[in-house]
């Protein structure tokens, strides 16, 4: 009962701070818009009409719970602002820079002053005109106001009409809410939309008139469909770059009318004509075709006295100071050629696939009519060719937060034929679990150097032909090595890396990459020797993995990887992601004898791994998004010992996934964890609470999915409630063995995957969280609780009510036991969003 009566506190006490709302800050005879609504049929979109609004009710915090921060946060500024203040302190900054202007003695003081002179200004103005920062980043009072009413009507109507609705009729009721406050229902009677039945053409020009009529199934505009007002602007469009790639370069929309006949036919249907005029200037619309190409690969670039050199290369001509890039390579990203009609398509493509190039600062593309001709120009401008970076900063994973350092090198055109050399160098320290001891934190390096050289095309015996045929794919072949060491108290573990990566894309959305060698040779000494009796048990309970991972091994695989990016990333509009990778291993082997690695002392691994990720996000409204995910993976070893490399495996938990658990340790299946020696500590992040959650839980299975309510809260904060769930299991069930009979036995809990029951043993986990746009990066900062543990025995696994912040989680007894267990809430810090 007593927690009841918290959860009820919780709502109550939301409610009646925004029960003030409307009485506050209202001026006498106004009134608090509290809500809107739509009342239409269901083949009216209410989404985008709820854009339409030309007024809004105030937002509330995360827009679920009834408190209205913007509002109190806008007043709160008020009451604190001077107008006079800030246009005082805008004059003393002005006089203090202006002071130091005249003292300055070189104009790169004088310049860099004046910026800043500028920034301090734009500051004040903007306190100025627009409020202190509290007043910008909330929002006054929503104010029913009845002529925004009738906009928002007329609006509605222009919408409704747009869609083919001709004959709508739109009204708006009002309706008084408490003493101050109003709601408005906007009503639509609307009756069936109008159809296109026919269409045809007026065009004077035979050779357009065909092009337009071979690409008719193309069109936006169909018989059969109802009037949609968007759909003749993209007919336009759609028309207008068939013409552009057809020669018709100086061709423009202005040309295309559509006239609609709604009278012809009756019965709500439209007879369209679509008129294509002649350019009163000539009488026709000319086709240009392209007489020369002409490539300046140094534009920008000077040298006083010399004139540039020029060759022809594929019947392009190659202006340029110095002779750096090969011109094999860059004919493969030029789709111009004399002889050919010109084409906006193939004009913006050859701009594009320059620019992926990574060698120059700017491609531009341009045609010059002048003197009868029509020569198409491509100016690129060098980048540097060395570049040298650093980063400095904190590594935040599943331990305590440690420093890191990167160095990047870069040197292009390493050989004259536009390749890539890249050298980066890293070297991190953080603050790990013990994995042997409880109660302890050590200090975990991490260093590692990888280099790569990247060609702009595939290293493979093609003819000369088919590679300028595949340059349109942005095809490049990576070549990389890389070391990466690891040293902690219990072990030291070095990895070498080698692989030859093919990347090539067919859609700016979609991208594939096929590793056709990824090699990695792995090494690990045990420095301890507790760390070593640790894996020997945990072997003997069944559980092989960890200490498989620490014997020598190598790996080597091909993986094939697809990516369909569509919009990922923006936050103004509906966004698509979807990752599918197969990654077959060790499959050389088949064709080879392993004793040449077995006798190296080296184990070998032989497996299938599939793996599918989707996400997406969608807009509810300019401040408001709704994101899900779904991810999934099957990792299968055929091997003689049944196992994986450690870091084929699947793990769930941790900041992008459940982030109820901690990294790596949900699973496997219901099998529960160890239990805590001290569930009340907390200096360890491992070992706290009724389970001990030192060890990693790898797992042949993955399936997890989230689903995240995102929305801006002020400013650069927003704020976010989710909802994960997700588990890993075994093919197999986990045995350990018996002690006393020596004879293997299954553990406690279940880890085989099974179709018909999976879901139960899901770990659901929900909380809240802010992120922190600085617009360079996100930081984000989760709080995780768990809802229902399938490490849990039956019937016990809802825990949503046994969940607490701050310690103690548990009752210690005089005896020095520990009775009545809590849930700590996990907390995460990670940067940019979790899917």
């Amino acid at each position: 009962m007593i927690l009841k009566n918290r959860y009820f506190l919780l709502i109550l006490v939301p409610i009646l701070l925004s029960g003030c709302l409307g009485s506050r800050h209202l001026k006498e005879n106004q009134r608090n818009l509290r809500g809107e609504r739509i009342s239409a049929p269901g083949t009216i979109n209410k989404e985008e009409l709820r854009e339409l609004y030309a007024q809004r009710p105030n937002r509330r915090f995360l827009t679920i719970v009834p408190f209205y921060h913007l509002v109190a946060m806008y007043y709160a500024g008020e009451r604190r602002y001077d107008r006079d203040a800030f246009i005082e302190k805008r004059k003393q900054e002005e006089e203090k820079i202006d002071a130091k202007i005249a003292r300055a003695t070189s104009q790169r003081r004088i310049n860099n002053l004046r910026f800043r002179k500028q920034k301090k200004i734009e500051k004040y103005n903007s306190r100025i005109e627009d409020g202190n920062l509290f007043m910008q980043w909330g929002e006054q009072i929503s104010v029913y106001d009845s002529g925004l009413v009738n906009i928002t009507v007329n609006r509605f109507k222009a919408y409704l009409f747009s869609r083919g609705f001709f004959q709508n009729d739109v009204t708006a009721q009002t309706r008084n809410v408490g003493r101050k406050g109003a709601r408005v229902t906007y009503r639509i009677d609307a009756a069936k939309p109008y159809i296109i039945d026919s269409i045809g053409y007026r065009i004077a020009d035979e050779n357009i008139e065909a092009l337009i009529r071979r690409s008719e199934r193309l069109s936006f505009i169909r018989q059969g469909q109802p009037y949609r007002e968007e759909n003749f602007t993209k007919e336009r469009e759609r028309i207008d770059l068939l013409l552009k790639d057809n020669g018709y370069y100086e061709f423009s929309r202005q040309y295309i009318d559509f006239d609609l006949d709604t009278t012809l036919l009756g019965d709500r249907r439209i007879a369209v004509l679509m008129t294509i005029r002649d350019p009163a200037r000539h009488g026709y619309h000319r086709q240009f075709v392209i007489d020369s190409v002409r490539f300046t690969t140094d534009a920008g670039v000077n040298y006083p006295g010399e004139l540039r050199a020029q060759e022809t290369y594929r019947d392009v001509q190659y202006y340029f100071f110095r002779d750096d890039y090969n011109r094999k390579i860059l004919s493969q990203r030029v789709f111009l050629s004399p002889g050919n009609l010109y084409s906006r398509s193939k004009t913006f493509e050859t701009q594009r696939q320059l620019a992926n190039l990574d060698a120059f600062k700017f491609v531009n593309v341009n045609y010059d009519s002048s003197g009868g001709k029509f020569i198409a120009n491509i100016f690129t401008s060098p980048l540097d060719r060395y570049e040298w970076s650093n980063e400095v900063g904190v590594n935040v994973t599943e331990g305590y937060p440690g420093p890191f350092y990167n160095i990047n090198f870069k040197k292009r055109n390493l050989f004259g034929g536009l390749e890539n050399l890249e050298v980066n160098g890293r070297i991190g320290i953080e603050g790990v679990a013990s994995a042997t001891e409880d109660l302890n934190v050590y200090k975990s390096t991490e260093a590692g150097v990888n280099g790569s050289i990247t060609f702009p095309q595939f290293l493979w015996p093609f003819r000369t032909s088919t590679q300028l045929k595949l340059g349109k794919y942005n095809p490049k072949t990576r070549l990389s090595i890389g070391y990466n060491y690891t040293d902690r108290p219990e072990y030291s573990r070095t990895s070498t890396n080698l692989s030859n990566t093919f990347t090539w894309q067919n859609q700016r959305s979609t991208q594939f990459s096929l590793a056709l060698a990824n090699i990695s040779l792995i090494n690990s000494e045990i420095k301890s020797q507790a760390f070593r009796d640790t894996l020997n048990i945990l072997a003997l309970q069944g559980n092989y993995n960890l200490a498989r991972s620490f014997q020598p091994s190598f790996v080597s695989s091909m993986i094939f990887t697809m990516t369909w990016n569509k919009n990922y990333g923006t936050f103004d509009r509906n966004a698509l992601y979807i990752r599918a990778q197969f990654e077959p291993g060790g499959t050389t082997l088949n064709f080879i004898n392993p004793d040449i690695i077995t006798r190296q002392g080296l184990e070998y691994f032989k497996y299938l791994r599939v793996n599918f990720d989707f996400r997406q996000i969608r807009i509810i409204n300019s401040w408001m998004t709704f994101a899900y995910r779904l991810n999934t993976g099957v990792a299968y070893s055929y091997g003689s010992d049944r196992a994986l490399p450690y870091e084929k495996y699947y793990f769930a938990g941790g900041s992008n996934s459940v982030r109820a658990w901690r990294p790596r340790r949900l699973g496997l299946g219901s099998i529960p964890p160890a239990l805590s020696t001290d569930p009340n500590y907390r200096g360890n992040p491992v070992d706290d609470g009724l389970y001990n959650y030192q060890l990693e839980k790898p797992g042949e299975i993955l399936f997890e999915g989230s689903m995240e309510l995102r929305s801006k809260l002020f400013g650069f904060v927003g704020g976010a409630i989710f909802v994960d769930a997700g588990n890993v299991w075994l093919f197999s069930q986990q045995t350990r063995e018996n002690p006393d009979t020596g004879e293997q036995e299954p553990v406690a809990g279940n880890s085989k995957f099974r179709l018909d029951s999976f879901y139960k043993e899901l770990g659901i986990g929900t909380g809240f969280g802010l992120r922190f746009d600085f617009t360079f990066l996100v930081l984000r900062f989760d709080v995780g609780i768990k809802v229902y543990d399938p490490g849990r025995p039956v019937g016990q696994r809802f825990v949503l009510d046994e969940a607490k912040f701050f310690k103690p989680f548990a009752t210690r007894t005089p005896e020095g036991n520990y009775t009545n267990y809590r849930e700590p809430v996990i907390y995460n810090i990670g940067i940019g969003y979790p899917f």
